[in-house]
């Protein structure tokens, strides 16, 4: 019998580190969506309180913290990261583990904004996004979920499947900043 061994899509890709700024992968453990079904946000909410400690998120916010955050991801969903989700949280809202569909990038150091405004149309500036904002937008081509987690980091959550193709878009853009400096 063949034995499998899980790995992850960036293995080998990151860590990288160009003129102070960082790329690693954040393991954010199981990722839940949640969309609550007509009428029943506020039960979905409330549900979500009392599992883990965190809410639905109003519009490009998140709720919690460190190790069990919800995100706001669009219209009437959010998704549970870091956390378990009760199966009876389903009365309330439809549930779909989507853990083995995201890999999440931290992106970290003095000029990240500088960076991400290479790579996605998002108002990024801390003056209007910060910490504890998400968004759903574009990353280059591929979608991406952003969540400010400090005042220099982002977690950025791509499709697995398009990891390489990420980590080649940060690089390419951490390279470009760091050229940028180096002229300054």
């Amino acid at each position: 019998m063949v034995k499998l061994l899980a790995k992850s899509p960036v293995e080998g890709l990151v860590p990288l580190e160009i003129n102070g700024l960082t790329l690693t992968e954040s393991g954010l453990g199981p990722v839940t969506s949640v969309a609550p079904y007509a009428g029943q946000e506020a039960a979905a909410s409330g549900a979500l309180k009392a599992l883990i400690g965190a809410e639905m998120p109003s519009p490009n916010r998140s709720t919690g913290r460190e190790g069990a955050r919800v995100i706001w991801t669009g219209a009437g969903q959010a998704m549970v990261v870091g956390a378990d989700v009760d199966a009876s949280l389903a009365q309330h809202a439809a549930l779909t583990d989507q853990s083995d569909a995201w890999v999440t990038f931290r992106l970290q150091g003095q000029g990240v904004e500088d960076v991400l405004a290479r790579l996605t149309p998002l108002d990024l500036n801390p003056g209007v996004f910060k910490t504890g904002h998400a968004a759903r937008s574009q990353l280059g081509h591929m979608n991406a979920v952003f969540l400010k987690v400090a005042a220099d980091a982002f977690e950025i959550m791509i499709f697995r499947s398009m990891a390489r193709t990420a980590v080649h878009e940060f690089e390419i853009a951490m390279k470009a900043v760091a050229a940028r400096a180096a002229l300054s």
